[in-house]
């Protein structure tokens, strides 16, 4: 019986740093580090999700192996380095403009909705978060994706899925483009 009271408070430690270790962990459960390979940026995507190579489309694509039509994508566009993101407008205008020009321009026979447009700061960065749908015919697509501006290029990280799937994925993919920052 001594020797229980000798190892309790052992014992306590342990389980309060398994406590500790796990609730840091469970913020990034179920998503894994993504970084460039000139260590710019970051942001972290699915697991299980598997990264694909896209000629003449985004920089970096990644695409769910078992929904294989849900998707997250970075493209980095170069501007003008005197841009400053508020400068292109408030996050509506910037997301409108983004849709119709981008995502849903004429010709291409889709229609896009801007459900949400917010502003957040981050690491001395300015972040435009977008939600939309786009509808495509007999099917829409939820996104979200987030844009900002560093050193003169234009950075929009997206994540897509089907409508259908939109609640089960929600929160992970707010998790996924809030996550994007800048290493240097």
């Amino acid at each position: 019986m001594i020797g229980f009271f000798r190892s309790t408070p052992r014992l306590l430690l342990v389980g309060a740093l398994v406590l500790l270790l796990t609730a840091c962990s469970s913020a990034a459960a179920g998503l894994n580090s993504f970084q460039s390979p000139d260590g710019r940026y970051a942001f972290l995507y699915p697991t299980g999700w598997s990264r694909v190579s896209v000629n003449g489309g985004p920089q970096v694509v990644f695409h769910d192996l078992i929904n294989s039509d849900e998707t997250l994508s970075l493209v980095v566009s170069k501007v003008d380095s005197d841009i400053e993101l508020e400068g292109l407008g408030s996050p509506s205008d910037v997301g409108k403009r983004l849709l119709s020009n981008v995502v849903a321009p004429d010709g291409t026979g889709r229609t896009v909705s801007l459900l949400e447009a917010d502003e957040r700061e981050t690491s001395g960065h300015t972040f435009y978060d977008l939600e939309y749908v786009v509808h495509l015919g007999e099917r829409d697509r939820h996104e979200l994706a987030t844009v900002v501006l560093d050193r003169g290029y234009l950075y929009t990280l997206a994540t897509s899925t089907n409508e259908s799937r939109w609640p089960k994925v929600k929160g992970l993919f707010k998790k996924v483009i809030t996550s994007f920052t800048f290493q240097i």
